[in-house]
């Protein structure tokens, strides 16, 4: 997709609405801005005023990294916000080289590439958008309101606004030239949609049946190291330990289809034990623990096919979550959020009628390379329950090849990364170089075998 260009920014009209103040809405509004005289975002919750978790969304409290798709574009739509996550504490690190990466039964080769990304806690990242969006007089929050239905001209098959109970629990209607639906995985806009006569996006669910459990501990001072170890078909559970701001550690574990992860201290330290690397009990025994365990249960990746529909009304477009929800152990929700407000404002460019079906062709492409990544993963384990991409199998073969052989060839840890970090496309990996030290012969061992 090409960069963000202000430049191509045309007068749409007065004003846009934005349903959901979450990463994917705030990144919606700051597009919409460069098009409307006036954006208003209507979030059913109160939105704290500083990096703290937001109410009805849990999942804030488990560890996040943005990637780098995510970390370019937001550099873009709010300049120096890299800048401003570190100086609030987060970290810029190398994914290569300080991050520990196990899986496939060893660690991933360090690799020479340059592969940075972000991390802080979730709350942090969303709070940096939220104060750049509140320095924008043309933007305006308005929290703990609640979305009622939309407002409809059938005639002209077009929404004209929204209706909502605002801060005082009055029904109140705002119309709008361009209704924006961010409201996540509880979307409610299919519901609209078939009471108003609309066909309805096709939905496809991958049951996964996972659970995280989060604990922040303290991290030594001068100690920036994460760890990373991913679950397998023999040992459903994987784990977590990323650095964040406050000399903290988050460290998760997981458990998939029936594997419940712990919600008490002895069980987590236990889990911890059970893992294949050592580095996660030892901090959990060495260091304080500074929160509670935070337990996250996550069913089923969610993608509606809203490209697929042959009608849709003028004046609403969809985003975020409420196209497509992904296990979260991939950490390609906030980088998808921000591609899809990198599409919106291209799609605007190119004029407002007709906005929602535009805008879905291109974002099912930025939905496919995430799905791609998280659901052919997600069916490794053969408990995984929905419609299987075609060639998936095949695809997990060679994945498991790669990885293995990654072990040993920091080319190959490099070519996975630029597609887990939504870099490069999939394809990227059956590049002639790729292939040939994929599926050339195995010779002599792994040297990057973990010790207990």
């Amino acid at each position: 997709m090409d960069p963000y260009d202000a430049s191509r920014a045309e007068y749409v009209g007065h004003r846009a609405i934005v349903l959901g103040g979450s990463m994917a809405g705030l990144c919606g509004a700051r597009v919409l801005r460069d098009f409307f005289d006036e954006v208003v975002v209507i979030e059913r919750e109160r939105l704290p005023t500083g990096p703290e978790v937001r109410g009805g969304a849990p999942q804030t409290s488990q560890p996040h990294s943005m990637l780098e798709a995510g970390r370019v574009t937001l550099n873009d739509l709010f300049p120096g916000f890299g800048e401003a996550v570190q100086a609030d504490g987060g970290l810029k690190l190398d994914m290569s080289d300080d991050v520990v990466w196990y899986d496939r039964g060893g660690v991933a080769a360090e690799t020479d590439a340059d592969l940075p990304a972000l991390y802080a806690s979730r709350p942090l990242f969303e709070h940096v958008v939220r104060e750049r969006i509140r320095e924008f007089d043309d933007i305006t929050i308005r929290d703990e309101c609640n979305f009622v239905t939309y407002e409809h001209n059938a005639d002209e098959n077009r929404i004209t606004g929204v209706r909502f109970r605002d801060e005082d629990g009055v029904t109140t209607t705002l119309d709008a030239a361009i209704t924006v639906d961010a409201t996540g995985r509880t979307s409610r806009t299919p519901t609209w949609l078939e009471r108003h006569g609309y066909p309805v996006p096709d939905t496809e669910r991958v049951s996964v049946d996972v659970t995280y459990s989060t604990v922040r501990i303290t991290r030594p001072a001068g100690v920036q190291q994460g760890v990373l170890i991913a679950p397998e078909p023999r040992r459903p559970r994987g784990a977590a330990m990323l650095p964040i701001e406050g000399g903290r550690w988050e460290v998760l574990l997981q458990g998939l289809h029936g594997e419940r992860a712990p919600v008490d201290p002895e069980s987590f330290v236990d889990w911890a034990d059970a893992l294949p690397l050592n580095d996660i009990a030892t901090h959990l025994r060495e260091q304080e623990w500074v929160s509670g365990i935070q337990r996250y249960p996550f069913p089923a990746s969610i993608r509606r096919r809203y490209h697929t529909l042959s009608e849709f009304p003028d004046g609403l477009a969809v985003t975020g979550d409420a196209v497509a929800s992904f296990n979260p152990v991939y950490g390609q929700g906030m980088s998808v959020a921000a591609l899809d407000a990198l599409a919106l404002h291209h799609q605007l460019s190119d004029g407002a009628e007709g906005l929602g079906p535009r805008l879905f062709r291109q974002v099912s492409a930025v939905v496919d390379e995430a799905w791609k990544t998280s659901v052919t993963g997600d069916f490794m384990f053969e408990q995984t329950d929905g419609p299987k991409p075609f060639g998936t199998d095949l695809l997990n073969n060679y994945a498991d090849r790669l990885v293995t052989k990654a072990h040993n060839d920091g080319t190959l840890t490099e070519a996975f990364l630029r597609v887990f970090r939504l870099e490069r496309p999939a394809t990227s990996l059956l590049r002639p170089r790729i292939l040939w030290r994929v599926l050339r012969p195995r010779l002599g061992t792994a040297r990057n075998q973990p010790t207990q």
